[in-house]
């Protein structure tokens, strides 16, 4: 397997990540590159002050985000993510909220708010859990169902209550300490609340439906981006985690009680999970390649090449989670040290699978 952690910046991360996961945030040096690098403007477009990348280069660089750590490559991950939403943003709003070098969004994808259509904007009320980034948040994204003023829903032409996206401001909303998983420790992903908040017009949008930048990209569907960058997360945690497995094995006091058999037993349950999650990551990539050139030279994909990324994904995401299960008890008790990287990596590895997106493989 291909060691990744040779660059700069990842020695950079490895060397704060369990310094993050103290402080239960991203570490100051963490943000300092993370905003250097752009990251957490990935998708945003150049017009803007973004990094201008397409999906097919942010996917990899989000694979190796992960395997530097876990809660890195999450955080930049749902932010950069949320970020997305430029592209679909009123232009002057955008410009004036991209202006900031620290800019970051976080957010939720639940419906956890309502908003008022008043004369003058919305009237916004809500709950919303799991902002990953939400303490260096500058930005949050939230998702209201619409009400009239007499309280009963604004619906859509399909007989649905109408749910609108909207762009709150940081000194706008309340975070609610409530990260307390074993996992992803690092991504802060906190909730926030507002109440009786009005938001004007301009601060609402909606994704895939009226893109606002001449940008290839934006039409590439949300569901499966969302699948996608999930799914290298956890590619990126779970190779990181077979890496450290196999030098904890090999680096154990006990080693020598072992026969020539158990070793070699070892041996075999290693290079199988190294072989199925490379091959997956292969066919992974390839798959993903071809929706995007789909995209690019036709302007729209296929549902079953659509139907085949989700699947991929979620396949790849499973592969990760149970190479780390099966090679977990051969980590030696350094793999149940909760001050470990090994067991932060685990740890990160089987909290991002709780993900939705990610629950059935099939």
């Amino acid at each position: 397997m291909q060691n990744t952690l040779t660059s700069t910046w990842q020695n950079k991360v490895r060397k704060f990540a369990a310094q993050s996961e103290a402080s239960g945030e991203l570490h100051p040096e963490i943000l300092d590159l993370a905003y250097k690098e752009n990251w957490f403007k990935l998708f945003v477009p150049q017009i803007y002050g973004g990094a201008g990348k397409k999906l097919p280069e942010i996917l990899h660089l989000e694979e190796e985000l992960a395997e530097a750590d876990g809660s890195l490559g999450w955080t930049v991950t749902l932010c950069a993510g949320a970020a997305w939403f430029a592209g679909f943003l009123d232009q002057e709003l955008a410009k004036e909220i991209f202006s900031e070098r620290e800019v970051c969004f976080a957010g939720s994808g639940a419906v956890g708010g309502t908003a008022v259509q008043m004369e003058s904007g919305y009237l916004i009320n809500g709950h919303w859990k799991y902002a990953s980034g939400a303490l260096h948040a500058t930005v949050f994204t939230a998702n209201c169902t619409i009400k009239k003023v007499d309280g009963t829903d604004l619906l859509d032409e399909d007989g649905n209550p109408e749910v609108i996206s909207f762009i709150l401001k940081k000194n706008e909303v309340e975070i609610l300490s409530g990260w307390s998983y074993f996992g992803l420790i690092a991504t802060g992903s906190h909730a926030f609340e507002v109440k009786d908040l009005l938001v004007p017009v301009n601060r609402t949008f909606k994704i895939n439906s009226d893109i606002k930048v001449a940008d290839q990209g934006f039409d590439y569907p949300f569901l499966q981006l969302a699948e996608t960058t999930l799914a290298v997360n956890s590619l990126g945690m779970g190779r990181h985690f077979i890496r450290l497995v196999e030098d904890s094995f090999f680096a154990r006091s006990g080693l020598s009680r072992y026969n020539d058999e158990q070793v070699a037993f070892f041996t075999s349950e290693l290079n199988g999970c190294k072989t199925e999650v490379e091959s997956l990551r292969n066919q992974f990539y390839t798959t993903f390649d071809q929706s995007w050139d789909q995209l690019i030279q036709n302007g729209s994909i296929q549902e079953d090449q659509l139907q085949m990324v989700s699947r991929i994904s979620r396949k790849l995401a499973h592969a990760c989670r149970r190479a780390a299960d099966t090679l977990f008890p051969y980590g030696g008790l350094e793999a149940a040290k909760k001050e470990s990287e090994i067991n932060r990596v685990w740890r990160d590895i089987h909290t991002a699978s709780q993900h939705a997106l990610l629950t059935f493989e099939n």
